[in-house]
């Protein structure tokens, strides 16, 4: 699993989110949310932006450039 996928997974589930209600939250599919987890598929600049945003965390965190 790539990292954005494992830190996707992470913290949606620190928030007890469901992959809908996440997606939801920034405006897509739950099937785009899981396609992200399981690493099928890369979000597009807004949506990493959307989901740092969300989370409180940088883009860099959540694409796995820094920790």
């Amino acid at each position: 699993m790539n990292k954005f996928a494992e830190r996707l997974k992470e913290l949606r589930e620190e928030k007890n989110l469901t992959q809908n209600e996440l997606g939801i939250e920034v405006g897509v599919s739950q099937a785009a949310i899981a396609r992200w987890e399981e690493g099928k598929r890369s979000p597009n600049l807004e949506a990493i932006i959307a989901l740092a945003k969300f989370f409180d965390v940088t883009s860099d965190y959540l694409i796995g450039i820094e920790d």
